[in-house]
């Protein structure tokens, strides 16, 4: 049992970032609201698009792990804002608290020591919470970077020194 607590213990690190790189609050911080909808030249999304899609992929992780009768968006379209700008100031705030609530609920379902991490989800194709966690992870180390980096070319990230 010590493994499996441990096993999760760092599962629930890796989820909530910045060890190796910058964590959801970091990257987030007093973002500017002017630059939330822009595009710099030659990026295909803009911090609105990379949030939804971040939000939006992590809720149909969580939810597919814990809920037999949910049903994914449709790829790649339902996974993406349909305009680079929020509508407004209110929505960026729903998605950033939405993203945090979801990812509180993945670490619980993690945490949980109900939750078999190694069997695989009944009405998946072979998929483990384990394997959604670590996906979960993957996919939101890859866009915060993507966010990160937006900030720095629009000249909207803060400084460290």
């Amino acid at each position: 049992m010590e493994k499996d607590a441990a096993l999760r213990q760092q599962l629930i690190a890796l989820l909530k970032g910045g060890n190796a790189h910058a964590s959801f609050e970091d990257a987030l911080e007093d973002f500017p609201a002017d630059a939330r909808g822009k595009r710099p030249h030659g990026a295909p999304h803009s911090p609105w698009e990379e949030l939804e899609h971040l939000r939006i992929a992590q809720w149909d992780i969580l939810e597919f792990s814990r809920d037999p009768n949910h049903r994914s968006p449709k790829f790649p379209d339902g996974y993406w804002p349909k305009a680079p700008e929020p509508p407004n100031d209110a929505a960026w705030d729903r998605s950033v608290h939405a993203f945090t609530q979801d990812m509180q609920s993945l670490c619980a379902l993690v945490a949980d020591e109900s939750t078999d991490l190694y069997a695989r989800i009944p009405h998946g194709t072979g998929q483990t919470v384990l394997r959604e966690a670590l996906l979960a992870a993957d996919h939101n180390a890859y866009h915060l970077g993507q966010l990160v980096l937006l900030r720095r070319i629009l000249g909207a990230w803060k400084s460290t020194s």
